[in-house]
């Protein structure tokens, strides 16, 4: 049986050494590349910025989706605005008084937004505007660290939005972050999220170079699901 699956490299944990090389390998196998910018507030580390998305672009033409893990998300909104980002993701626990007024000014300038979940937040935090999103992210992890444990009971999340979106024809699709590796793809892709965030224990760490790292994914996920890889890029903007 084939899965046809979208799936987002976290260039946070690439080789920047390397950065062309793999930038380039993943152009048109890839349907976003995903962006973390930590803020050393709301998590303790200080990751990518606006900047990055800049020198991507410069060899690239891949959508990117960027995770604010930050305590301010508009001053971060508007910079990513005149960058162009494809894709803008707060999260939830920092937009209540500002969600509506971010969510329109993404769309208003053409963009998508998304809300990431924390573990310990409930979809019903995103009841009042959840019609209004492009995309909603669970994490399966603490966010700000790679390493983490996986934590299981948020995939009950991934069932719960398909439910909700099925019933009610939202449009939004579901994505998931955090140890997308060996270990969980199978109780991952039974849940069937639309789009995988994937790292270093599940892509850039796997081998010595970036088309070595691809080819195990690849292997590592048909091996344990029982299904064939298929690679959907760019659908989330047809």
């Amino acid at each position: 049986m084939t899965e046809s699956i979208q799936v987002s490299p976290s260039l946070m944990t690439m080789d920047l050494d390397h950065f062309k090389e793999q930038i380039k390998f993943l152009n048109g196998k890839v349907s976003f590349y995903h962006i973390d910018i930590m803020d050393g507030h709301f998590v303790p580390n200080i990751t990518l910025s606006p900047w990055f998305i800049e020198q991507v672009r410069k060899i690239s033409d891949v959508p990117m989706s960027a995770h604010l893990m930050v305590t301010n998300p508009s001053f971060w909104v508007q910079q990513l605005i005149a960058s162009k980002c494809e894709m803008i993701c707060m999260h939830a626990e920092v937009i209540n008084g500002v969600a509506f007024r971010l969510i329109d000014q993404i769309h208003e300038a053409g963009l998508k937004v998304g809300v990431v979940l924390n573990p310990e937040t409930s979809i019903e935090t995103l009841l009042p505007y959840i019609d209004l999103l492009d995309k909603v992210t669970v994490m399966t992890v603490d966010p700000g660290f790679a390493g983490q444990r996986f934590l299981k009971i948020c995939l009950n999340k991934i069932v719960e939005l398909r439910r909700l979106r099925e019933n009610n024809n939202y449009k939004y699709s579901i994505e998931i972050d955090g140890s997308t590796n060996l270990k969980h793809w199978k109780m991952l892709a039974d849940v069937k999220p639309d789009i995988y965030i994937i790292g270093r224990s599940g892509l850039f760490g796997l081998a010595d170079n970036i088309e070595d790292c691809w080819n195990q994914m690849i292997k590592e996920y048909e091996e344990s699901t029982g299904l064939f890889f298929s690679n959907s890029a760019n659908a989330t903007n047809s």
